[in-house]
């Protein structure tokens, strides 16, 4: 059976209102990204145009002819039309375990002026982010330690915590290197990753942004789901890097404020395995 590689960033994404038509699809990638400039219509969708300068996010599925005709039809696009509302081209689509060519709709360019407003993050979810009060946020690294937030004056908006969340599918990183050491980073390659999940008013994302470096493209926003004593939380909020490069030890200041942050929320069992895993990369320096 012939299967094509497909790559969505808005309503067919998880938990869009159009996701039902991937709910049989193979996921591939949940963290994957590509070329174009993303658009909000206005009509309750974003359409994407092609553009070598900008970056949009979505997810990488697999999908059989019978659901990428299903795709087409939802998409207004026709192999042999002239007036389709999207086309279907090939692109490569990058993601945390590689490249893939695949299919990917972008705007017709008749239809160009459907192009309303410009959705700088190039991510719809986190387009819509604001829209939300309460958000849950998932903190896996220094965020988890509640002497920072006092530090930095800002306590006042972590006193909710739900609970030790558990992330399935990823593993904790060091993938970003500053001056002093690496930082903490979830990177989709299999695994599992525990955290500490707040949930914090919008007036909070500011300063997550800040410390985060998200203007400046350090990390980035993204959605996951994960398990809080047994039940799926849908779409909690977390960061990831935006340029993944190779494994360096984090500096002693920068550990410790992770230990201590998930003792007596995390795992034993995890706890030791992050302290054993920045152990061998303090000894590969």
């Amino acid at each position: 059976m012939t299967r094509y590689f497909v790559f969505v960033y808005g309503t067919l994404r998880r938990h869009e209102r159009n996701h039902y038509l991937l709910k049989d699809a193979e996921l591939v990638a949940e963290q994957a990204w590509t070329e174009g400039k993303l658009f909000d219509t206005g009509f309750g969708y974003p359409a994407l145009q092609e553009s070598a300068a900008d970056v949009v996010y979505g997810e990488l599925y697999l999908v059989t002819e019978y659901q990428l005709h299903r795709l087409d039809e939802l998409e207004g696009y026709s192999v042999k039309a002239r007036d389709n509302l999207y086309n279907r081209n090939i692109q490569l689509i990058s993601h945390d375990t590689g490249i893939t060519k695949a299919y990917i709709y972008t705007i017709a360019k008749h239809n160009s002026h459907m192009l309303k407003t410009p959705i700088k993050s190039g991510d719809w979810k986190e387009y819509h982010l604001r829209k939300q009060d309460p958000i849950l946020y998932f903190a896996y690294g220094s965020c988890m330690d509640h002497a920072r937030f006092k530090l930095a004056k800002v306590d006042q908006y972590f006193q909710k915590v739900t609970g030790a969340g558990i992330l399935n599918g990823y593993t904790l990183r060091y993938s970003v290197k500053m001056p002093d050491g690496g930082r903490a980073d979830i990177v989709e390659e299999g695994g599992v990753v525990e955290g500490k999940v707040y949930e914090i008013p919008t007036d909070c994302v500011p300063y997550l942004y800040r410390r985060e470096g998200v203007g400046s493209r350090l990390y980035r926003t993204t959605f996951v789901d994960l398990f809080i004593n047994g039940s799926v939380y849908k779409d909690v909020l977390t960061f990831t890097v935006v340029n993944k490069e190779a494994e360096t030890a984090p500096p002693e200041h920068y550990s410790d404020e992770i230990i201590r942050g998930g003792t007596g929320f995390l795992s034993e069992a995890y706890l030791e395995k992050l302290k054993n895993h920045i152990n061998i990369l303090c000894k590969q320096r």
